[in-house]
């Protein structure tokens, strides 16, 4: 069945599809929270045409009344679909979906999407998972959802692989190496096995999924101006300074800890291809100051590609027909770029 859909969203980059398109299976995207704005953003980057191929995992229902689109029994059939439609495996979830309206009733069925798609992607039936937004209190609070967010999930459904996660524009990359907990955890948290496991996954993923033959990384400190030679914070002397040394010396182009006061203008972030950064804030301000609408979350160290839009549900303009799919757009991309490398 094909419904029209409503063309009241900001305008947004084009994709040009490659030739090998044709040879792959499609993206696995998920639904995220069906009263946020994923489905939407899903619906209108089918519309404009101008996307790799990918299949949207959710239920029918939630999506506008005017959308065009059309029921698939699998995830190789969204090839099938013309240009223009957006290709749904659908499922079923327990409720209707209201924009701005969370329904932790539908937790579920959130929780179901997600697994589809890695499922799918372990199958090579997907080539990759793109994820929209979820809100994790709606999880917990309906489902029980006991995993900070999608990135410790995925790694959960991956078998309890090491994993972290990266934030990438066009100008910036940057890897918290501590993630989803309070700040005052953080300098517990952050340990030297930590931090070594961030670089070695970060440096490993630069090179395969980013095509990156030397990648040089940049080490931020813990605290105000990396310490001050211990007047600020003893992190630095005691253990960051020493594990960038050490990959120094096997040959990786790695400096720190530096400042994060002064890692992030334009002269300094042309020196690195990625930062390490030792916290949840540290990481993302910078980003999101330099690409809000574009920046694309990558989940390095899992034994498929996954990447979702840079931003949240958005509840205060879903279903107004306005939200931006630029990173939603730009998580596509990406991640269609890594399965060209791959392959």
């Amino acid at each position: 069945m094909a419904r029209s859909i409503c063309s009241a969203f900001a305008p947004t980059p084009t994709f040009a599809i490659p030739e090998m398109t044709h040879r792959l299976p499609p993206l696995a995207v998920t639904c995220g929270d069906p009263s946020g704005v994923g489905p939407e953003l899903a619906a209108k980057i089918a519309h404009d045409g101008e996307a790799p191929p990918f299949v949207w995992i959710g239920d029918p229902r939630h999506l506008a009344h005017d959308t065009r689109m059309q029921v698939v029994e699998r995830a190789c059939d969204a090839s099938s679909v013309p240009p223009g439609i957006l290709p749904v495996l659908a499922q079923r979830f327990a409720a209707l979906a209201r924009p701005a309206a969370p329904e932790p009733a539908n937790a579920a069925g959130t929780i179901a999407a997600i697994e589809t798609a890695v499922q799918l992607v372990q199958s090579g039936e997907a080539s990759a998972v793109v994820t929209a937004p979820i809100n994790k209190k709606v999880l917990k609070d309906g489902a029980g959802f006991a995993f900070p967010g999608h990135t410790e999930f995925l790694a959960h459904l991956a078998g309890g692989c090491d994993v972290v996660m990266m934030l990438a524009c066009e100008g910036l990359r940057v890897v918290p190496a501590t993630i989803h907990i309070p700040l005052s955890e953080v300098p517990g948290a952050l340990t030297p096995a930590i931090l070594r496991q961030t670089i070695d996954i970060t440096h490993a993923g630069l090179k395969r999924d980013f095509g990156l033959a030397a990648p040089r990384i940049a080490v931020a400190g813990l605290n105000p101006h990396a310490g001050e030679g211990g007047a600020m914070g003893g992190e630095e002397i005691e253990f960051i300074a020493g594990v960038v040394q050490q990959y120094r010396d096997q040959g990786m182009q790695i400096t720190g800890p530096l400042p994060a006061d002064t890692m992030f203008h334009p002269a300094a972030r042309a020196r690195y291809d990625a930062a390490i950064c030792m916290y949840h804030d540290q990481a993302l301000i910078p980003i999101k100051t330099i690409d809000f609408a574009g920046g694309v979350n990558v989940t390095l160290g899992l034994p498929f590609i996954r990447t979702s839009p840079d931003h949240g549900t958005a509840y205060d303009i879903a279903g107004q027909g306005v939200a931006d799919p630029s990173s939603m757009r730009a998580a596509m991309a990406m991640a269609w770029t890594m399965v060209q490398r791959r392959a």
